[in-house]
């Protein structure tokens, strides 16, 4: 069976690009793409910026601190969606195997595409011309013969670059990696493999599956795969988002009036990954797990959508205040999500209506 051709496409800088496009003066300056407000978030950052640490899902205030001349523009979504979709029809002319991660970033499956060009490095290359050419904008692409590989590809020669991952090369540019530029290994499951005396991609690969299975769940059986750089998930074109959450695992269990600030900095990020999505959540849910393993799940649907970070940590700590196991109860781990995916049919800045 021959290997698929999977392109991983990023746009750079995706808000504040098209906004540096579209007013000449914001060209070279540092602009961040954010609310103002003590409780807002950064929703993306120009190179410029990023020199000085400014990154996405950062307080804005700690923005503002780490560049004080930072540009500060308030998001125009109804914009970013319009330019993501000229770029989506770019991605049509090759193939009709695309899948949309975001307003700005989608796999393609080019193994067979519809311009004929044998090489997926060739289309990557052309669609890249495509989106400078046609829309002013850069992009960065990566190739490899499927989409975990694509996506680590394309992140790493960023900003407006390419790179390849060949499978006879997959192994040996896995090897030396640090576990954390897996997908899903975050600090929590970074420090555990640590403890196992794994620190890079390599490594995990002298764990037996079943050792990995026995230490890290269903998840030992996926690290497994990902250190040998194998991911059969195929490219799924027109997946609408169904839901989209964050959760983190203490380093030790807490009480449940301790888990403020982790809820924060997960409702930051969920809010930040819904503001890149077309459509609308009406459902809120908070997941906690005890220190015995049991899963607690809370939920609350809105009539109107969220309107911002702030209400989004409002109603998961709401939504916390419902749980009831007793003031002793110690928890785990913590995750906040958003679910019930609708298409807006009514947008303005005072209202928002579901298909």
């Amino acid at each position: 069976m021959n290997a698929r051709k999977i392109i991983h496409v990023d746009m750079d800088a995706f808000y504040s690009s098209v906004e540096q496009r579209d007013d000449p003066q914001l060209r070279g300056q540092p602009v961040v793409v954010a609310w103002r407000g003590k409780r807002s978030v950064v929703c993306a950052a120009s190179y410029e910026a990023r020199k000085f640490g400014v990154r996405s899902a950062m307080p804005a205030v700690t923005a503002e601190r780490l560049c004080p001349n930072a540009i500060f523009l308030p998001p125009d979504f109804s914009r970013y969606r319009a330019v993501s979709k000229s770029v989506r029809e770019i991605f049509l002319r090759h193939t009709d195997l695309v899948e949309p991660l975001s307003l700005d970033e989608a796999y393609l499956d080019v193994t067979q595409n519809k311009t004929g060009i044998a090489s997926a490095t060739q289309v990557a290359r052309t669609i890249r011309q495509q989106i400078r050419e046609e829309l002013n904008l850069s992009a960065s692409a990566g190739v490899a013969e499927n989409k975990f590989l694509a996506k680590i590809a394309s992140d790493w020669r960023k900003p407006d670059g390419l790179f390849v991952i060949k499978p006879s090369n997959a192994i040996d540019f896995l090897t030396p990696l640090a576990v954390e530029r897996l997908p899903g290994v975050g600090k929590v499951t970074a420090r555990r493999l640590v403890a196992l005396r794994v620190k890079t991609v390599g490594e995990i690969r002298n764990i037996k599956l079943s050792d990995l299975q026995d230490h890290f769940g269903r998840f030992g059986a996926r690290l497994y795969e990902l250190a040998r750089g194998i991911d059969n998930n195929a490219v799924e074109p027109n997946r609408p988002t169904q839901s989209i959450s964050a959760e983190d695992t203490f380093e030790t269990d807490v009480l449940l009036d301790e888990t403020d600030a982790m809820i924060r900095r997960l409702a930051e990020k969920v809010w930040q990954a819904s503001l890149k999505e077309s459509r609308i959540a009406r459902t809120i849910v908070l997941k906690l797990k005890t220190a015995e393993f049991s899963i607690v799940t809370r939920s609350h649907t809105s009539v109107a959508p969220v309107s911002s970070c702030d209400e989004l940590l409002g109603i998961a700590l709401g939504l916390r205040e419902r749980v009831q196991l007793g003031r002793g109860q110690k928890y785990r781990l913590v995750g906040v999500g958003l679910s019930n995916f609708r298409d807006p049919v009514v947008e303005s800045p005072d209202n928002l209506l579901f298909r």
